[in-house]
């Protein structure tokens, strides 16, 4: 018998990739999301698609009450860190309020697994580098506060209710698939800006900050490609969890990559000039972030396989020039 999946957010540049997955895996996918940020277009016609806020406590309901959900991947959340400093109750309210809900509705659904797509924005700005989930959470915008709440609230439910969870802290999302890409308005995540920039013309690419205690000057993170991070995703839906209590790990390679590295790949592959524009740092953004991965590849059996540098460039690169409008058409 199919098992089902409840994939919140499935519309979204991670979540529809996810679903792409787990239906080729043989699950059945129900996609939850008021495409209030994702697009239908994204959603795999396989898939049956609910449309639906995950705080609207009698549509979760009743889709759990209709449908053999047996667990769920949880990625329905806002995610851009300036727009959660002018606005952190609206962050509060879909990021930890909702998530609630939806935990409430799990736990009377009798539902007993749950993964969470957290973030590496928990850890703030880090004392050591690489970073491990031992690390004390120290968020410093209301968007990581959010991730590190909701990663409380599933301690809690564990606690009191038995429901088993997975937190999935990754790193720098990037890349795409042939048929899934990141289509976001407005566009804040450095890879496809600078595509667009080698796709579209303009001044140059905006590098915010060259002043950084790094190796150029230029801010590092660990990219990682969203079908690594899909991967992850479907694997927490099997790995053993009786007694470990919830479980929080790191997604990404352990390898960092500078603004000006991922500004020259892109200038190798794309054959655009790429100038860079150096701007001021952005407040809060931290020198480095980098993940490391021993815990995610011994919990889950799990390495990235898709994450050289060149990799993502190369299949976002792809995706972009055969969507040039995104799944606008």
């Amino acid at each position: 018998m199919t098992r089902d999946v409840l994939v919140t957010g499935g519309a979204g540049y991670i979540g529809s990739v996810i679903v792409d997955q787990l239906i080729e895996l043989g699950w059945g996918v129900v996609v939850a999301d008021n495409l209030s940020r994702g697009h239908r277009a994204a959603i795999a016609p396989q898939a049956t698609f609910v449309h639906t806020d995950v705080g609207d406590r009698a549509a979760v309901s009743a889709l759990l009450r209709d449908r053999p959900v047996e667990a769920i991947i949880h990625l329905a959340a806002f995610a851009l860190v300036a727009e959660s400093v002018r606005e952190p109750a609206k962050y509060r309210a879909n990021n930890v309020t909702a998530a609630r809900v939806l935990l409430e509705c799990a736990v009377a659904a009798g539902i007993r697994r749950f993964v969470f797509s957290s973030s590496c924005a928990v850890y703030g700005h880090p004392a050591r580098v690489p970073i491990t989930e031992d690390s004390a959470p120290a968020p410093v915008n209301p968007y990581g506060e959010t991730k590190r709440d909701a990663e409380r609230l599933l301690a809690e439910f564990g606690e009191r209710d038995g429901l088993a969870s997975v937190s999935l802290r990754y790193f720098n999302a990037a890349g795409a698939t042939a048929s899934r890409g990141e289509d976001h308005d407005p566009e804040t995540h450095l890879i496809p800006n600078v595509l667009g920039v080698a796709r579209d013309g303009g001044d140059g690419v905006e590098v915010f900050g060259t002043d950084y205690p790094t190796l150029d000057g230029t801010a590092v993170r660990d990219y990682i490609h969203v079908a690594d991070i899909a991967d992850a995703h479907v694997r927490a839906l099997d790995v053993p969890l009786d007694g470990l209590g919830p479980l929080a790990l790191n997604l990404g390679t352990g390898t960092g990559h500078s603004v000006r590295d991922v500004v020259a790949a892109a200038r190798a592959i794309t054959g655009a000039p790429l100038p860079i524009l150096a701007r001021p740092r952005r407040p809060g953004d931290p020198p480095a972030l980098v993940a490391a991965m021993g815990r995610a590849a011994a919990t889950l059996g799990w390495r990235p396989v898709r994450s050289s540098l060149d990799d993502i460039l190369r299949s976002a690169w792809d995706w972009h020039q055969s969507h040039p409008r995104g799944y606008r058409g």
